[in-house]
């Protein structure tokens, strides 16, 4: 990341209670660091709520607003509207949840925000599961994962709900893919969502340690080989209806990225081969969506909530 795109001052500071190698806590500093001090962040219960520090001890420096777990998104709206009739239109509100968060509990008040077209930006570190909780299974948790609650003698058969092709189906202005992995993309993707008028929403990929099972050190790489799999792919949807790919490194076989996490350790060599299989229709079904981008231009969403 370039250093004119940082921030004048640190917005997180050393003591945060993540563990070690913990992806969330990798995706706030990177988030922060695009988006700027001007940033207001609304945060649910979740892994964050937690290693943010215990009062009256924090280690972000922004404002942060604390909610309910349902209401990220209504709460969020609500603070962008205060600050409309203040006259003020530049500060970016981030609310920021898990996938618990998100994809669960905190979907319904996000389906809304994006149905008024709000003008805020939703930030999803997924890592999962309800790892904050214990490590239970969300509808993010990919087929053939280990939780508590989906334990060896019953893995969990669905597949991961794909969050953003909701969100694209609410036509909102803008809604993205990233990675920890990936901070040069994910730099520039937030710089443009900041700019952006109306319901934007980024899925954050962020690995969990604890919950996945893999060194600490991995979890950088694990994030990338998500993306050389095609796991989790890296594009953009504008306005609902553009769909467009960002640059990633060819394609690797799916078990590269599964081998290092031992929640999948009780996976059959049928059931990774059905998880490639998986992993190539969705990845065909992303593909036929996407076109150029030299032949994709978009407009600007404006905010109408």
């Amino acid at each position: 990341m370039n250093e004119h795109a940082r921030p004048k001052r640190n917005l997180f500071t050393p003591g945060h209670y993540g563990c070690p190698g913990c992806g969330a806590t990798l995706g706030m500093r990177q988030t922060l660091c695009a988006l700027g001090e001007d940033t207001i962040v609304v945060m649910p219960a979740g892994c964050w709520s937690t290693l943010i520090g215990i009062y009256p001890y924090t280690c972000l420096t922004v404002p942060v607003v604390s909610v309910a777990f349902a209401s990220t998104a209504a709460v969020a709206a609500g603070v962008k509207a205060g600050l409309s009739i203040q006259g003020n239109d530049h500060t970016t509100v981030l609310a920021w949840a898990g996938d618990g968060g998100t994809f669960d509990i905190g979907l319904q008040a996000l389906s809304g925000a994006a149905e008024r077209n709000d003008d805020i930006l939703f930030i999803c570190y997924d890592n999962e599961a309800y790892m904050n909780t214990g490590i239970q299974r969300s509808s993010a948790t990919p087929a053939g994962a280990w939780t508590t609650t989906t334990p060896d003698s019953a893995l969990k058969d669905q597949k991961k709900k794909n969050i953003v092709e909701i969100m694209a189906a609410h036509r909102i202005p803008y809604a993205a893919t990233v990675n920890i992995g990936a901070p040069e993309d994910l730099n520039d993707k937030l710089k443009k969502a900041k700019d952006i008028r109306g319901s934007r929403f980024v899925h954050l990929f962020a690995p969990c340690p604890t919950g996945w099972g893999h060194e600490s050190e991995l979890t950088i790489e694990i994030a990338k080989q998500a993306v050389k799999s095609r796991v989790f792919p890296l594009y953009e949807v504008f306005d609902g209806e553009i769909w467009q790919l960002s640059p990633m490194a060819d394609k690797i076989r799916v078990d590269t990225y599964l081998k290092y996490q031992r929640r999948f350790k009780k996976m059959l060599a049928e059931d990774c081969l059905h998880f490639q299989m998986q992993v190539d229709e969705d990845w065909q079904r992303l593909l036929d969506k996407c076109q150029p981008k030299s032949s994709t231009p978009h407009r600007q969403g404006v905010h109408t909530g």
